[in-house]
C-alpha cells in the first residue's frame, strides 16, 4: 500500500488536482463560517427573545420556539433537500451552494439559540431582580448582568457545535456542492488510493477545526474566568 501511495504522490499533488482542493477548502470553509456567524448572532437574538416577559411579544416568542423545536429535529440532508425544493417551487434560480448555505444558517440558527437560551437561563434569579431594583431595562439586564455571567455556560458547547458543524457541512455534497467530502470522493473515483485521498482531506478538515477549537479556549479563558484561585 505504501509503494502505491509514494507512486501517486507526484500525480496526486498536480498543480490541478491542488485547485480543485482549494476550491472544496474554501467552500467548506465558507459554509462553516457563514453558519456559525449567521448562526450565533440570530440565535443569541431568538433566544434573548425567548425570554422576554412582554405580552406584546408572544406571537414572535411562539414562532421563535417553533423555528427552533423545528430544525433542531429535522436532519440537516432533510432541511437541504426541503430548502431546495421549496426554492424549486417558487421558480427562484439558486445555485446549490447557496441552498447549501441557507440551510446551514438555519440549522445553526436552531441549534446555538437553544444553547444560548439554556446559557442564560443558568443565571439565578436573583441576578434578574437585582438588575430590576437598578432600573435596568431588558437589553441592559442581559448586557450587563446576565451574558457575562453565562458565557462560561455558552462558549464550550457552543464552540463543540461549531467544530462538529464544520463536519456536518459535508452533506452539501449530496446537492452537488464541491466541498471536501466531495473532492475526496471524486478523487478516490479517479483510482486515487483511499487512504492517500482521505487522509488528505482528514488532514484539511484538522486544519480548519483545531484553530477553531483553540480560539473557543481562548474566549472561554477571557470572556468566561473560573472564580476559583
Amino acid at each position: 500500500m505504501w509503494a502505491q501511495i509514494i507512486e501517486e504522490l507526484p500525480r496526486f499533488f498536480s498543480y490541478y488536482n491542488l485547485l480543485f482542493f482549494a476550491k472544496a477548502l474554501g467552500a467548506t470553509f465558507l459554509l462553516s463560517a457563514v453558519g456559525c456567524l449567521v448562526g450565533f448572532t440570530l440565535g443569541f437574538g431568538i433566544a434573548a427573545l425567548r425570554l422576554t416577559t412582554r405580552g406584546a411579544a408572544k406571537p414572535f416568542r411562539i414562532a421563535a420556539a417553533v423555528f427552533t423545536e423545528m430544525f433542531r429535529r429535522i436532519p440537516f440532508l432533510v432541511t437541504l433537500m426541503l430548502v431546495f425544493f421549496i426554492f424549486q417551487g417558487m421558480n427562484a434560480d439558486l445555485d446549490m451552494f447557496t441552498v447549501a448555505l441557507i440551510s446551514v444558517c438555519l440549522i445553526a440558527t436552531a441549534f446555538i439559540a437553544e444553547i444560548v437560551r439554556s446559557g442564560l437561563e443558568s443565571v439565578h434569579q436573583n441576578q434578574w431582580d437585582a438588575a430590576a431594583t437598578l432600573n435596568f431595562g431588558y437589553l441592559q439586564t442581559l448586557r450587563y448582568v446576565i451574558v457575562p455571567q453565562a458565557w462560561k455556560i455558552i462558549l464550550p458547547p457552543v464552540f463543540g457545535f461549531f467544530v462538529l458543524f464544520i463536519k456536518d457541512t459535508a452533506l452539501a455534497s449530496q446537492i452537488g456542492v464541491i466541498e471536501l467530502a466531495f473532492a475526496g470522493k471524486t478523487m478516490s473515483n479517479k483510482g486515487f488510493s483511499a487512504a492517500l485521498v482521505y487522509g488528505t482531506v482528514l488532514a484539511l478538515y484538522f486544519m480548519l477545526s483545531y484553530p477553531l477549537a483553540c480560539f473557543g479556549k481562548y474566549l472561554e479563558k477571557k470572556l468566561a474566568p473560573t472564580r476559583n484561585r
